[in-house]
């Protein structure tokens, strides 16, 4: 049962992943499938640190020392009592270093093979931006495009359900891209979890087949795509959905329609658009949002926004735009999209 540094190439070797980084760490992002059992939590922490600052390195040494024995005996006991000799922990921390190796070490004293990951979590965040960039400008790669409301991510996934790959930036970003495009109940994720999905969605695709992604900017809310993916994207054959206009308001109307439960909410988001349109239409569509009048705000919305900013925007960002295949609807209904989504699945 030898000891020695493991390697990201390695981690499915492993029974279990451990990240013993503080729970803010772990919320901010962690190798897929890992379990949080902090050496020391937040407050802890910053204790420690604080003491290491202001008093000395061996105050800090020998407050967390206590912290962290304390800590790993109670996950001793609370979590891997009834784990049997042949269990075999992976340890990570942030570079590979006192945490997890303080942990490594109590369990291996138990006679469990565990075993610290070289370089931490510092070494798993390189390893998600080498793979970004290698994986992502070989993908072929089918980009959907159309204004909004135009139903491109319920259309992904209806081709999801045909056996289609598909690859849905707005899903892991948890938002749809647009100034009302916060998902409810849903707070977007760090730039680094988005990445660290990223990686792991593309380490399943199958590269020889075809793959749906929509047409997005370098932006996703708060979210920014990946220069390698945005370069592919941007250079990929292009399947516009041109839907008629009333088609377009209808789902919208639809899909957006939680929106009306919150209208001083809807009336502030609405407030973003103050540097693009003149005082008077603002203060109407704000009118409408605070009186829940949703109909003749999405048709302003589609004409006065979304529509001019779509033109904008494509036409600059996708080359393959002028030569796409245009695959036209007048209904985007549950059964419109199904058929439009067959429609677009036989295009060659």
């Amino acid at each position: 049962m030898s000891h020695k540094p493991t390697t990201v190439a390695e981690l499915g070797e492993f029974t279990v992943l451990i990240d013993v980084r503080s729970p803010a760490e772990y919320a901010l992002d962690h190798i897929p499938g890992a379990i949080n059992c902090p050496v020391l939590d937040d407050e802890e922490r910053r204790i420690v640190g604080t003491t290491y600052v202001q008093v000395s390195a061996f105050e800090a040494r020998k407050i967390g020392g206590a912290m962290v024995a304390r800590n790993i005996a109670r996950h001793l006991d609370e979590l891997f009592r009834d784990q049997p000799r042949d269990w075999r922990p992976l340890v990570y921390c942030w570079r590979g270093g006192l945490r997890s190796g303080s942990f490594v070490n109590w369990l291996r004293l138990v006679g469990w093979d565990a075993q610290q990951l070289k370089g931490g979590y510092k070494a798993w965040r390189a390893h998600v931006i080498e793979q970004i960039a290698q994986r992502a400008p070989a993908l072929d790669l089918r980009v959907l495009c159309g204004p909004t409301g135009s139903a491109k991510t319920r259309v992904l996934q209806a081709l999801a359900a045909r056996g289609e790959q598909v690859l849905d930036l707005e899903d892991l970003a948890a938002h749809r891209g647009s100034v009302l495009g916060a998902v409810p109940g849903r707070p977007q994720p760090s730039q680094k979890a988005f990445e660290t999905q990223l990686c792991d969605q593309l380490a399943r695709i199958d590269p020889t087949r075809r793959i749906w992604v929509e047409a997005e900017s370098r932006r996703i809310g708060r979210i920014t795509v990946p220069e390698p993916l945005l370069l592919r994207l941007r250079a990929s054959p292009v399947v516009e959905i041109a839907a008629s206009p009333e088609a377009r308001l209808a789902y919208l109307l639809r899909d957006y329609a939680w929106l009306g439960d919150d209208r001083a909410a809807l009336a502030d988001k609405l407030g973003a658009l103050r540097e693009l349109l003149p005082r008077e239409v603002l203060a109407q569509w704000q009118a409408w949002a605070l009186a829940g009048e949703l109909p003749p705000l999405f048709e302003a919305l589609m004409a006065r926004h979304y529509d001019p900013l779509y033109a904008r925007s494509q036409g600059r960002h996708l080359a393959g735009l002028s030569n796409a295949r245009r695959v036209e609807s007048n209904d985007l209904s549950d059964d419109g999209i199904q058929a439009l989504a067959q429609r677009i699945a036989d295009t060659p």
